[in-house]
């Protein structure tokens, strides 16, 4: 039998390093790859499919070292999406416009399986006490704030249709969300990023670029 340390790395040999550090870095990193390893498993697997064991085995680990980081496949997945939204976040500069949500649309087209996890866990955190109830709520009160910025940036103080960016921020949601409910159901008939597309037409994307109301000052 192998023996193996704490967070279930293999005894006998250091853990991999990327980076320099003493004990609590190597744990950043072994959590840092089992979130890698778990964003790989979903997108070949899917949500239903992916199993700790399997996480586990991909990042190097024992189950039993995962439990260390995770104590529950909720748990890992909660800090999945949320990984995901940190990298899709600086992967955008920080900064949301509508073009960038569009090609974020486009992005989470080739990668159905984290679509999937997202959509079914926020579907599931509706009941009480749901372990991934918090981040939801959490993570909607950002995003609606994040996009009635983005909203703001784009059309000012009024969306064409007379909405203000805070009234207009939770249908923008509603509008991703569906569309991405839809498309895992029906992907041959829903086409998600072309759909977006004619959602932000309709919320008067254009009338913004061609100097409509709540047209922008230009930048330079």
């Amino acid at each position: 039998m192998t023996v193996r340390d704490e967070d279930g790395t293999p005894g006998g040999r250091p853990a991999p390093r990327r980076g320099g550090g003493g004990r609590q870095a190597q744990r950043a990193e072994r959590r840092e790859a089992l979130l890698e390893a778990a964003m790989e498993l979903i997108s070949e697997r899917g949500y239903r499919r992916t199993s700790l064991a399997a996480v586990a085995e991909r990042a190097g680990l024992t189950q039993q070292g995962l439990l260390h980081h995770f104590p529950t496949k909720e748990s890992l997945l909660v800090a999945v999406l949320e990984a995901r939204d940190r990298w899709d976040l600086a992967a955008a500069a920080a900064a949301w416009r509508t073009d960038t949500l569009t090609q974020l649309v486009d992005y989470n087209a080739t990668r159905p399986g984290l679509v999937q996890t997202y959509t079914v866990l926020a579907a599931d955190s509706v009941t009480e006490e749901h372990p991934a109830r918090a981040f939801f709520e959490s993570r909607f009160r950002a995003v609606r704030a994040s996009m009635a910025e983005t909203l703001r940036a784009e059309f000012g103080e009024t969306l064409p249709g007379g909405l203000t960016p805070e009234r207009a921020a939770p249908l923008l949601v509603a509008v991703l969300d569906g569309l991405q409910l839809q498309w895992l159901l029906d992907p041959e008939e829903v086409d998600m990023p072309a759909a977006f597309r004619d959602f932000l037409a309709l919320l008067g994307s254009g009338e913004r670029r061609s100097g409509g109301r709540g047209a922008a000052p230009d930048e330079g």
